[in-house]
């Protein structure tokens, strides 16, 4: 297969730094332009982004002189790790000129003609690409992945929402690497639990019912999510316990068998960054732990374990992911895969 050219929006952050390493060793796409802000521009890539990654910076992108983000310049196919608060003008902007933005910015997530891909969830969401770019006048298209933490748990459940999810209560333990760098000061967090993160509830409760959702995520699934968010000290890796409401009361065993036999398009086409299996069930009864898991599937399968009656509402577990990796650039990149074997990055 012909590898296809494509840049990185953002390519200095944290989330631009693994998409370039990621990208690095990518069997299908070729990392060919690197953009920043104007701080960066016409500066050679290992001068301005302060590499936080433990692997090396890629030679290939080393020495690549960073430039700005201007629409139609670059190749067609650009990901995105631009912050949010320049994100949604840029990507606007790129989209409109042709290109086909994989962006990590929460900007367009909940725009009801963008879809909100979770590749092994809802696939099928990326048939509002057509009117996205007609109803908006793009020659270009935008597709998001979730926030970090919705990732796991809409991923989490989607096994069992043929037993009729009504209701979710999840409470999150995030991970530093989770606010990005410098991210949280270390008297906050050193010993300590900070129990705010700002819009996280919100995202998780919104962003899960549109993937869990029907005609292209426009019609949110029916249940209702209740979200606690903390912040721990773990490096890496966003671990959260569940408790769902399951209309068709099934037992422990049929809830572990779902999530066992779990598996999605990416799965079935074989795509280059997709995990077999998407979710790894735990029978141990103190995993999964992020020191150990989160590293699964290349950093891209999701950890469910302790499955087990919930005597409030009816299931109850415990799931883990990583979210600079699945919760991010990874995921990104895996969206890309699938609109690429469905020929939509032509």
């Amino acid at each position: 297969m012909e590898r296809i050219d494509v840049g990185v929006l953002g390519a200095t952050g944290m989330v631009g730094q693994q998409f370039v390493s990621r990208l690095a060793r990518h069997p299908w796409f070729n990392l060919t332009w690197l953009a920043a802000s104007e701080r960066s521009e016409g500066k050679a890539y290992k001068d301005v982004a302060p590499w936080r990654l433990s692997t090396p910076i890629p030679d290939a992108s080393a020495g690549r002189v960073v430039e700005a983000c201007t629409p139609g310049r670059g190749p067609k196919v650009v990901f995105s790790g631009l912050d949010a608060a320049v994100a949604g003008e840029i990507e606007g902007a790129f989209a409109a000129a042709g290109h086909i933005v994989v962006s990590n910015a929460r900007n367009y997530r909940m725009d009801p003609l963008v879809p909100l891909l979770i590749p092994e969830v809802n696939a099928e969401h990326l048939q509002v690409l057509p009117e996205q770019r007609a109803a908006k006048g793009w020659t270009g298209a935008i597709v998001t992945n979730p926030n970090c933490s919705t990732i796991v748990l809409a991923l989490a459940l989607a096994p069992l929402r043929h037993f009729d999810i009504r209701s979710v209560i999840v409470s999150t333990m995030q991970a530093v690497s989770g606010a990005g760098y410098p991210g949280v000061p270390s008297l906050d967090i050193l010993g300590n639990v900070v129990p705010f993160i700002g819009g996280e509830e919100e995202k998780m409760q919104t962003e899960t019912l549109k993937i869990l959702g029907s005609d292209g995520g426009r019609v949110p699934h029916a249940a209702v999510v209740s979200a606690h968010t903390n912040r721990v000290p773990v490096i890496d890796g966003h671990t959260m316990t569940v408790s769902v409401d399951l209309g068709e009361k099934p037992s422990p065993e049929t809830v572990v068998a779902a999530l066992r036999a779990f598996k999605g398009r990416p799965q079935e086409l074989g795509l280059p960054s997709a995990p077999q299996p998407a979710i790894v069930v735990m029978d141990e009864p103190n995993r999964p732990q992020p020191r150990l898991d989160a590293d699964l599937g290349g950093g891209m399968a999701v950890s469910v374990g302790r499955i087990r009656p919930c005597p409030v509402l009816h299931t109850r577990f415990v799931a883990l992911g990583h979210n600079t990796v699945r919760g991010a650039a990874g995921a990104a990149i895996l969206n890309a895969e699938l609109m690429h074997a469905q020929g939509l990055l032509g």
